[in-house]
């Protein structure tokens, strides 16, 4: 067995543990299941970040992401994993997670294994998003509706001022960019076009949109990186 399958296992392995955790806060803690679909979002996200350090090939990332939709797709079926399913709206946003984490992983490779262009799509879906997404239902200040999505000014600005802050340590961190002009540009463009494709996306389908408009951002504004 090579190191890459080993560790693909591993990985399937905490996803599942991952999954019993949101069960039980559900089940035993009679935590909302809005609040516990945010917790696995998170978590799948940080586990997500291992891929590149883990798994030297895409066709691991593949075979891991059809298994854990598939496990999404029965639970649907059956009514099953109800900490991630039982919400009082529809969403694809559960299945469209695995579908983003390959994508940017294929993205990976293609820019010549240049990390950031999978750990800022997935770190800004992981946590900006869920920060909209609570900060929007905590405090709803300036309801609006923008191409069929009931969104909320107080989540487009958390998630806008989160991007920027996160994209901006990560940056400077470990692209070590210098702080001029492009840097500004950078952190601009790809939190504007990250928070627009939060703003105009429904029913989880941002889980696609939003890492997308981050590496069209970071395409965009190759020079810094």
């Amino acid at each position: 067995m090579t190191p890459t399958v080993l560790n693909a296992i591993i990985l399937a392995g905490c996803y599942l543990l991952l999954f019993t955790l949101g069960e039980l806060l559900y089940y035993c803690f009679k935590i909302k299941a809005e609040i516990t679909r945010k917790i696995v979002h998170i978590g799948t996200g940080l586990l997500a970040l291992s891929f590149p350090l883990l798994l030297a090939n895409h066709w691991c990332v593949l075979v891991l992401c059809t298994l854990f939709a598939g496990i999404l797709i029965v639970s649907l079926r059956f009514d099953l994993l109800r900490s991630i399913n039982a919400i009082d709206r529809q969403s694809i946003g559960s299945l469209a997670y695995p579908v983003s984490v390959y994508g940017c992983y294929l993205t990976y490779h293609l820019y010549d294994n240049h990390y950031v262009y999978y750990y800022l799509p997935i770190l800004i879906l992981a946590i900006c998003d869920p920060i909209a997404g609570l900060t929007g239902r905590r405090w709803p200040l300036g309801a609006y509706r923008i191409a069929g999505a009931n969104k909320t000014l107080m989540g487009s600005l958390m998630f806008m001022l989160s991007a920027m802050l996160l994209i901006t340590l990560y940056l400077f961190l470990f692209c070590h960019a210098v702080v001029d002009s492009s840097f500004l540009v950078t952190v601009l463009v790809v939190a504007s076009l990250a928070t627009i494709a939060e703003a105009v996306s429904r029913d989880g389908y941002d889980n696609l949109t939003i890492p997308l408009s981050v590496i069209l951002g970071l395409v965009l504004t190759r020079s810094i990186v």
